[in-house]
């Protein structure tokens, strides 16, 4: 039984009945008055130069405002290297890149303009895969990669298709292996994917007659992209709303700044009116940005008795035509390399790579299930190569506190006790029984194990904040700026907030659109962060609360405050409710 009233317990979700009747409103649901809506024509080639777009005919056609290609819209957008232009300029790199936009009174109108685009391409030889990138004769998707502004911890390589690189050495690991009992190499590979969330990706923007530029998009991150949009067309934050519906699906796919950009410009084109750009479902999949790919080469040495003494790793993440998040991927990848085990001699390189797939973003476990697949697989290899049960072989080198990490961070306490944690896992699996047990029905049950943790990847600026307020009848408004993507969040805010001011969840009223101009400073909804950030600075804030209820209602009983008790939306003596 639950030693709290409503956390731990069964509640109803607080958008559940809303969803189920169909009465959720999501992106598609605002139409300001005077909207104008978008449509983009994308590219039918991987990799190409782009010659000539005459969009002369277009320009005529019913219901058409206007009509824009790269050539209209200078600069590039990046979150972490600034190599995107909204809409290509001069070459296409990547199957289903946006090379235009009509502006149209309806969708429709729209659509039936891009027919009149006449574009003329020289096809480029095309690279789909890392191996094909790195290779000496390999076309350069970038030529002009020195020109890209990047932050300092993302390191391109001008002349060539890497987007970063980062680098881990630890002791010696050449010269480990020549005194291994065991050694094992394996290569792995993954294609990109896509997040096939259910609502996809959409943006409508607006420019106020006082310059305020307001944005309305499926994001993920609406302070990010508020940041983002003011740093690439010199706007200052404080005039720039980024408004978010709840999400139908988001699975990191809608983490970073993707159609609000082109958004905001598609609007200045029109005077600011407001212009809505929805991605189709085949749009979504190719124009805007899906998972990395993967390229690992690994190879692992033990001792005799199986201790892992060097790793040799290579990572080849498959960014697509742009960097976005893909180049920080590398770059936590690099740091969680060898998988949560300790080896003295480590040498990896995690390399970013353009090749000319849709572009990649962050994805659910942001590239760490797929190197964890790798190395575990590695371990399997090494442990059966070298006689020892796989369980046995990561007991003797799970990392612990003292030993230190491929960068050579040193492990503390609160990293946790993993070899308990897998002797845990072992009793509850019955390890002992065997790893392979046929059922009385000709199925067989078969068990494995695997090791994971996941390396920092955000910034320092990854902070959440709640905001309460009180209304004449005792409930409250919970402000706050996650976003609710299906997840649940808004509910068990609810009941985190029920269990501190001891009343029924029901009694919060939550915002469910979140508007940068007014809500609190949140990072990111993503990196599984939100409910432990949002949840303390709930608790924080009800504290809080509870501390100027109490002081204000002490003037009015005449008691002190410590006297007082805050529940059912009252605030009344302990002894006395």
């Amino acid at each position: 039984m639950s030693a709290f009233s409503y956390i731990g317990v069964s509640f109803p979700r607080k958008d559940g009945p809303e969803k189920v009747c169909g009465r959720f409103r999501y992106l598609n649901g605002h139409n300001p008055p005077g909207l104008l809506h978008a449509v983009l024509l994308t590219s039918p080639h991987a990799h190409a130069w782009l010659k000539n777009i005459n969009r002369d005919r277009a320009l005529k056609a019913q219901g058409v405002r206007a009509v824009l290609t790269g050539e209209d819209i200078p600069g590039n957008i990046g979150i972490y290297l600034g190599d995107k232009p909204p809409l290509a300029r001069q070459k296409i790199r990547h199957f289903g890149e946006p090379v235009a936009a009509v502006i149209a009174d309806s969708a429709e109108e729209a659509g039936a303009a891009l027919a009149l685009i006449d574009v003329e391409y020289e096809p480029l030889p095309v690279v789909l895969s890392p191996t094909e990138a790195l290779a000496d004769d390999a076309p350069l998707i970038h030529e002009n990669m020195s020109a890209y502004s990047h932050i300092p911890a993302i390191l391109p390589e001008p002349g060539s298709n890497i987007a970063n690189r980062t680098k881990i050495r630890k002791g010696d690991a050449e010269t480990a292996f020549k005194s291994c009992a065991a050694i094992v190499e394996g290569n792995f590979s993954f294609p990109p994917g896509d997040h096939a969330a259910m609502e996809t990706r959409a943006s409508t923007a607006e420019i106020l007659e006082d310059g305020q530029v307001v944005i309305h998009s499926t994001t993920q991150a609406p302070f990010v992209v508020r940041s983002l949009l003011a740093a690439a067309f010199s706007l200052a934050p404080g005039k720039i709303s980024v408004i978010t519906a709840p999400l139908g699906g988001g699975f990191g796919g809608k983490a970073g700044i993707q159609l609000e950009g082109l958004a905001y410009l598609l609007s200045k084109a029109v005077d600011g009116r407001p212009v809505r750009l929805v991605n189709s479902r085949e749009n979504d999949m190719v124009s805007s940005p899906g998972r990395t790919g993967l390229e690992a080469n690994i190879r692992l040495g033990c001792s005799k008795d199986g201790r892992l003494q060097a790793a040799l790793i290579t990572y080849y993440f498959d960014s697509g035509a742009y960097a976005d998040y893909a180049v920080n991927i590398s770059r936590a990848a690099a740091i969680a390399c060898t998988g949560p085990y300790n080896i003295p001699n480590v040498c990896c390189d995690s390399l970013c790579v353009y090749t000319n797939h849709p572009f990649a973003t962050a994805f659910r476990g942001f590239g760490h299930i797929e190197l964890a697949f790798a190395i575990e697989r590695a371990i399997d290899l090494l442990a059966d190569k070298a006689g020892i049960d796989p369980f046995e072989f990561r007991l003797t080198n799970a990392i612990r506190e003292g030993d230190t990490t491929p960068t050579r961070s040193p492990m503390d306490a609160s990293t946790g006790d993993l070899r308990q944690c897998l002797r845990n896992v072992s009793e509850m699996l019955e390890w002992d029984r065997g790893k392979k047990e046929k059922l009385s029905d000709g199925r067989v049950k078969a068990k494995g194990v695997s090791c994971f943790w996941k390396a920092p990847a955000m910034p320092t600026n990854a902070d959440g904040g709640a905001i309460l307020t009180f209304n004449e009848d005792g409930t409250v408004n919970l402000h706050c700026g996650v976003i609710e993507i299906g997840q649940g969040i808004k509910t068990a805010l609810a009941q985190i907030l029920g269990e501190k001011l001891n009343f029924d969840p029901d009694q919060v009223h939550i915002f469910n659109e979140v508007n940068t101009r007014i809500a609190p400073h949140d990072w990111a909804t993503a990196a599984s962060r939100s409910l432990f950030m949002i949840g303390r600075a709930l608790i924080e804030a009800a504290d809080d609360a509870i501390g100027q209820l109490c002081l204000t209602a002490s003037n009015v009983l005449r008691c002190p405050p410590e006297d007082l008790v805050v529940g059912g939306g009252r605030v009344y003596l302990a002894d006395n409710p």
